[in-house]
């Protein structure tokens, strides 16, 4: 043993051995192995030996330091062990006991819609878009071919902010059809999106709420056609309801952003007050689409001479309720447990095209 450490090392190892819980054992790892430690302390007068000494000394007081921090390891093992020993005498779990019901949350029936409804357009080759939820006149109105008095602009429907000194004013968008604009905006065609989103309009009763969902779909092309849309419309309503083959009916319809317009209509029947869709002689709105409107092109930076496309747009509330059964959309947004464990969707019920979507 090396003068430097001799007696220091049977105190340390004899106080480690002593200590008698976590608490008093990590105050003697601070004491001997700190940087104000004794074995620390004893470094400071390494600078102060020749060279020889000093190489001997430090070797020592390294090998020191390495047994005292596996001493304390060792016993931190030790009183470690005698905690749970302590622990397994004096505590016990009565088995016999009945099992307490675990309660569980669910996926709201909007979340698990938007799911499968991006899990069918991605399919057919449609990517999401997203944009933000206040806009400014242009986006929510001026580029989608709304005139200064269209009655959208009007307070009584639409959530305005307080007036800037230029006299313009912000607003939560009434729509997702925005996206679209600010797609076309930032994207060379060939463009396929889709757009779902919060959007919020001055309206509450059984089938309105002041905010609701919307999903907007959007292609533009050197080339497209009424065609491409009825078909894409219709594959969309057969995968989403899961049946083989839906009637559709396309009605003729005005919109400001699509000319010609078309509203489509399913076919339903309704049961002691519940919609079945695909089948009877009834006939169900479910969304507008049409060509877009060559106005709506240049406000997107596209020619019109040279592109066009198709648009359509739906409430994702709405097809909710039609495919679930839900009668009030109010129900949607007031946070009633017993309503959410009624129609939520448990999180393994993951909707793909493969495994099933409900």
């Amino acid at each position: 043993m090396h003068p430097i450490t001799s007696g220091l090392e049977t105190e340390l190892l004899r106080a480690v051995a002593s200590a008698a819980d976590e608490t008093s054992l990590e105050e003697l790892r601070v004491t001997a192995l700190g940087k104000k430690g004794s074995i620390s302390e004893r470094m400071k007068t390494l600078s102060g030996m020749d060279p020889d000494e000093r190489r001997e000394a430090g070797a020592a007081l390294n090998a020191l330091k390495d047994k005292v921090a596996a001493a304390i390891a060792e016993k931190r093992r030790i009183l470690a062990d005698a905690v749970l020993e302590r622990r397994l005498a004096t505590e016990s779990a009565d088995v016999t006991l009945p099992i307490r019901p675990v309660m569980t949350g669910t996926i709201h029936p909007v979340s698990h819609v938007w799911e499968e409804v991006v899990q069918i357009w991605g399919d057919l080759g449609f990517a999401v878009a997203e944009g933000p939820h206040i806009e400014d006149d242009f986006y929510n109105f001026g580029a989608l071919n709304m005139p200064p008095e269209h009655p959208a602009r009007q307070e009584h429907d639409t959530f305005y902010f307080n007036e800037k000194p230029d006299g313009s004013r912000m607003l939560l968008r009434t729509h997702t059809s925005p996206v679209q604009i600010r797609t076309m905006r930032s994207s060379t065609p060939p463009i396929r999106i889709i757009a779902p989103g919060r959007t919020f309009r001055c309206d509450s009763d059984q089938t309105h709420t002041p905010m609701f969902h919307q999903i907007e779909g959007l292609l533009v092309d050197e080339q497209t056609n009424l065609g491409q849309l009825k078909w894409v419309l219709t594959e969309f309503c057969k995968a989403f309801f899961e049946l083989d083959d839906v009637k559709m009916r396309f009605r003729a319809s005005h919109f400001p952003f699509t000319e010609p317009s078309m509203e489509v209509d399913i076919n339903c029947s309704w049961e002691a007050g519940q919609v079945k869709i695909g089948a009877g002689s009834d006939w169900l709105e479910i969304l507008g689409s049409g060509m877009v409107h060559p106005n709506v092109l240049k406000a997107g930076g596209l020619d019109p001479d040279r592109y066009q496309g198709w648009a359509f747009g739906m409430g994702l509330d709405r097809i909710a309720m039609l495919k679930y059964g839900i009668p009030d959309l109010r129900a949607f947004f007031e946070a009633d447990l017993r309503w959410l464990r009624h129609y939520g969707f448990s999180f393994t019920d993951v909707p793909t095209l493969a495994g099933g979507l409900s």
